[in-house]
């Protein structure tokens, strides 16, 4: 079928590569499973390729490097973000002085570690042609929708309804998974699809899914702003630190934090959070994430109430609050058992496996570690398992450390570490770590 422009909304392009380097490898080359690879590219245009236009570009590729890419006619390099596992996302916006048309080359650049791969990619016919920028009148796309299901999982089926003009032709794209899945008109202006979600398909319920509707030669497009899953049940907040009722001694930078768990759902909605500390708003002040929240101060003794208020993407929303108190810092030793962390800081991102954590306690004390993994990519895979569970002696010096290895480190995986010290005539100390896969 041949392909047409689309709407100067959110036109989404699926580009082919017409040279790439692996082409020239000997085939042990690319029978190498450590090869980089270059899977696709989609291109977006607010208004063709007329200075002001945002050109919006995401590749897919071997997951963890970086890409870059180069268009002939624009002198510079754009950089990509990888926003998803192996998928790298960026815009650019035409400017007067650069010379950019249908025809100009971009060639797409991926390095993993010490290896590269390169890919030649076109924009799409019709990319540069400003006359199809108006879609003729009554051509519209009222509403697009989907069927929401409990779960992202392969065999299960998605169906969207498409509401617009009567007598065109439908489809729609999930870039990245599916492209031109058609859709039947069931009534006038009615239309309807399905996709039936594969085993290898890399689908997450943040995914774009764009409907187009096409009158002869004009299109309209409609991105989809329902949320692909049912999800009924609010997050859960977790691993408050301090604990309640905790005594904790004053410091230049005390941390107060928690982390986010909306597993099986559609995933907390970071400008929801909201965190009252004592009645005074410090949110503006508060490290948030879909994740976790973190909020660092020097806090004057005293008794403090954290109340802690967000919703997830679907709406559902969660509260928490706790208390916790602030004791002045006294000179004497204390006669509860030093336990600190030296190697990372509460909810840090670690990378590759085994993962190492190392702290200071009294000098042969002995820490008593649990480490479990909780992990989730919303509605399709879920983990919970005991990673570690191990006792460790300080050395002289008070130094301690230990390590795990998840089996399968997939990113945004959380791991909880309990660690308790104790030594003979001294109050045993417990603290929390909280750590992300990234």
């Amino acid at each position: 079928m041949k392909k047409h422009l689309r709407s100067q909304v959110a036109a989404l392009f699926l580009l082919l590569p017409t040279t790439t380097v692996l082409l020239g490898l000997p085939g042990t080359a690319l029978a190498q499973p450590a090869a980089p690879q270059l899977r696709s590219m989609q291109v977006g245009s607010d208004s063709g390729l007329r200075a002001g236009a945002q050109l919006d570009f995401t590749v897919e590729g071997t997951p963890r490097g970086q890409v870059s890419l180069t268009i002939r006619g624009i002198p510079r390099t754009l950089v990509l973000k990888e926003t998803e596992r192996g998928v790298y996302t960026g815009s650019y916006t035409v400017r007067r002085q650069d010379r950019v048309e249908e025809n100009s080359q971009i060639r797409a650049t991926l390095r993993v570690r010490n290896r590269t791969t390169a890919a030649n990619y076109t924009f799409p016919a019709g990319m540069g042609d400003t006359s199809v920028a108006t879609a003729p009148a009554g051509l519209k796309i009222d509403r697009f929708s989907v069927a929401p299901i409990d779960k992202l999982e392969p065999g299960a089926e998605l169906r969207f309804t498409l509401n617009g003009m009567a007598g065109g032709v439908a489809e729609f794209d999930i870039p990245g998974v599916v492209n031109n899945v058609p859709m039947r008109e069931v009534r006038p202006g009615v239309y309807e699809g399905a996709y039936t979600i594969r085993r290898l398909d890399n689908l997450a319920p943040s995914r774009p899914v764009v409907a187009t509707l096409r009158l002869g030669d004009r299109a309209v497009t409609s991105t989809l702003t329902q949320a692909l899953l049912t999800d009924a049940k609010p997050p859960v907040i977790r691993n408050m630190s301090p604990r309640e009722g905790e005594v904790v001694v004053r410091s230049a930078n005390t941390s107060v934090s928690g982390t986010f768990d909306d597993a099986g759902g559609v995933g907390v909605d970071p400008k929801s959070v909201r965190l009252m500390l004592s009645g005074r708003n410090v949110t503006a002040e508060t490290q948030i994430t879909p994740q976790f929240f973190t909020y660092r101060a020097d806090l004057a003794p005293g008794r403090y109430t954290m109340d802690v208020t967000a919703k997830d993407l679907a709406g559902n929303a969660v509260r928490q609050a706790w208390n916790f108190e602030v004791t002045p810092a006294v000179s004497a030793a204390p006669a509860t058992v030093l336990l600190q962390v030296s190697s990372h800081t509460n909810n840090a991102s670690v990378e590759g496996s085994p993962v190492v954590v190392r702290g200071r306690t009294a000098p042969g004390a002995v820490v008593d570690v649990k480490v479990g993994a909780v992990g989730a990519l919303a509605g399709l895979f879920g983990l919970n398992q005991d990673l570690l569970t191990q006792r460790v002696q300080a050395d002289g010096n008070g130094n301690f450390s230990f390590s795990f290895a998840p089996q399968f480190p997939l990113p945004g995986t959380r791991y909880e570490i309990q660690m308790t010290a104790g030594k003979d005539g001294m109050t045993a100390t417990e603290t929390r770590l909280v750590l992300f896969q990234k």
